[in-house]
């Protein structure tokens, strides 16, 4: 298993800064000349040929040009995969007979034209060839990056500080000789032993929010931090700052770091099986506020399923539907049971916090419910949905 790590450089001094950025501007803008050389080439291998690494001008290493090649072969072959995995799924649907479902694919395939990628913002991926990581040394850091084989006989060496989760991941795992550079920032790759996977222990059920980050059938929930700010205090900040600013990356970086935090802060010990929604695409076709438009919930599942697959929990993503409005204690379900923070079941009378309700139902065996119509009209007046091995507890004089 991969897991990385990355570190600040603000410890070197304004050359060595400026040398690292000058590299990368170059790196970047051969990545860019091979991405306008090889975009209308069909069948790409990872390593360019001579023939065409030779048709670019640089003061880099035949060693850097080779590296930047096959970085950018990567970049554009990722670039191409979404659109062929549709026409696969095109193509499957044909032969199978479901032309419905196949010509509403192939208008979003039409729609979506493949532009070439931004790299404004990509960093070299450097292996043992041209990066040297010295962690035992007698300075006063903590470890020191040295830059070789780059061109013009450059060589730049820059010190950083180990963090505590470098620390983490260097006394599990094994550091690999290679690094993503950044303009003020290095990532380091470690190899960690895979975990066993859990056979025993218990199945929880883990909802997400924008108020409560996190709420847990096993009674955990996502606080403020020491600071007082929650996740949705944070996303109301971001909404005010200005994309691209100073002030709206600090947000960014805030927001990352709640997430994280609050999920380390969930104790697995005991549970075999985690539960988390499926959602997907939740704000196509939508308008949304400046706020929710903030949450970004699919980095909040990568940690999560990052977190799990760390201890050797398995993570099962169910079904959302109806989750909300199900009275995880007798099973009715009603779209008046939830008023926002607030579950109480007008059947039984079970009140309990709305997220936290939701994670009980996800945790249970819910059994298969019809998606005809989606039941809105039956769901407008209620049904009962059992889990497996539930009976209904509701007095017969109750029952709608």
């Amino acid at each position: 298993m991969i897991k990385s790590t990355k570190t600040s450089l603000k410890f070197s001094n304004q050359g060595k800064l400026e040398e690292l950025q000058t590299l990368i501007d170059e790196y970047r803008e051969v990545i860019k000349s091979f991405i306008d050389l090889i975009w209308d080439q069909g069948d790409l291998k990872p390593l360019l040929p001579k023939e065409t690494t030779n048709q670019v001008t640089t003061w880099l290493s035949a060693r850097m040009v080779q590296c930047a090649g096959k970085q950018a072969s990567a970049i554009v072959r990722g670039t191409r995969a979404k659109q062929a995995r549709r026409r696969f799924v095109i193509d499957k649907l044909i032969v199978g007979g479901k032309f419905k479902r196949a010509r509403k694919l192939q208008r979003i395939y039409d729609e979506k034209s493949i532009s070439k990628p931004n790299i404004d913002k990509v960093n070299p991926e450097l292996d043992s060839r041209f990066v040297e990581i010295d962690i035992d040394n007698q300075t006063s850091f903590d470890g020191w990056i040295t830059l070789t084989s780059i061109g013009r006989k450059m060589k730049v060496r820059v010190p950083f500080k180990r963090t505590k989760h470098f620390n983490k991941m260097l006394s599990i795992g094994t550091l690999k000789p290679g690094i993503r550079l950044g303009n003020r920032s290095a990532t380091f790759v470690f190899e960690i032993p895979e975990p066993e996977k859990k056979e025993s222990g218990t199945t929880i059920g883990i909802d997400i929010g924008k108020v409560t980050a996190l709420s847990c059938s096993n009674g955990f929930s996502s606080k403020p931090n020491s600071h007082g700010h929650d996740l949705n205090s944070i996303l109301k900040v971001m909404a005010r700052k200005k994309r691209g600013s100073k002030g709206f990356k600090r947000c960014q970086t805030h927001r990352t770091n709640y997430v994280n935090w609050s999920i380390n802060q969930l104790n697995l010990q005991g549970v075999r099986q985690v539960n988390i929604e499926n959602i997907r695409h939740l704000r196509r076709g939508k308008r949304s506020s400046r706020v929710l438009g903030h949450w970004t919930y699919t980095a909040i599942f990568g940690k999560l399923e990052s977190y799990c697959s760390g201890q050797g929990v398995l993570v099962h993503k169910v079904s959302p539907t109806y989750t909300s409005q199900r009275c995880s204690c007798c099973g009715w379900v009603r779209r008046g049971n939830r008023k926002e923070k607030l579950f109480k079941c007008d059947q039984c009378g079970f009140t309990l916090d709305s997220d936290l309700n939701a994670s009980r139902n996800l945790a249970s065996p819910l059994r298969a419910i019809s998606k005809k119509p989606r039941l809105r009209q039956t769901n407008r007046k209620g049904f009962y949905w059992l889990a497996e091995g539930q009976e209904c507890t509701v007095p017969a004089t109750q029952k709608a």
